[in-house]
């Protein structure tokens, strides 16, 4: 079971939506199929690569900078990159575009209510509060541009984790980035 060398899935969309729990689903499913996997999740790379900085806009984008910078090292060494990240600008997602080769853009798309409801650790609420911290919250006090084109659009509001996964592994079958 192999993988094209260089390929990176990328996945974006708000807190909440369901990137993470997607990608850890899609990678667990890759492994088992003995694909060599790598797991990127923003949350995790903010406290070790982007330590040193915060969440205003231009912090946002040199973090995505350097997600992308990452991923690309990952897929031009034959291994597969998941990064799960909000990469709310279309400008950190024209970087990444530009400097991973092989990109497969993933739009987990949620409405912002549904996210809300399904935030278990009161992220919204303390952007709301304006809580330290929280000042530049995505979608609350700093905007999240929709990707205009991307690979393909996972409705988490109406499909099951399950269905998405699915839905997301037929797309990468198809699109020959991976075979089993």
């Amino acid at each position: 079971m192999k993988t094209k060398i260089g390929w990176t899935i990328w996945f974006t969309g708000l807190h909440g939506a369901g990137k993470t729990t997607i990608a850890k689903k899609l990678a667990d499913i890759l492994r088992k199929k003995n694909f060599p996997v790598i797991l990127l999740d923003g949350d995790e790379l903010r406290r070790s690569v982007s330590s040193d900085l915060g969440y205003s806009l231009d912090e946002r984008n040199k973090h995505m900078k350097r997600v992308a910078d990452v991923c690309k090292v990952i897929s031009e060494n034959g291994i597969l990159a998941i990064a799960s990240v909000a990469s709310p600008t279309e400008k950190s997602r024209a970087y990444a575009r530009q400097v991973i080769k092989n990109m497969f853009l993933v739009y987990v798309k949620c409405p912002l209510d549904v996210c809300e409801k399904r935030d278990v650790k009161g992220h919204y609420k303390k952007a709301k509060e304006r809580k330290k911290g929280f000042e530049y919250f995505i979608s609350i006090s700093s905007g999240y541009e929709e990707p205009k084109s991307p690979d393909i659009i996972l409705n988490t509001d109406k499909e099951s984790v399950e269905e998405s996964v699915n839905k997301l592994i037929t797309k990468l079958k198809e699109k020959r980035i991976i075979n089993f």
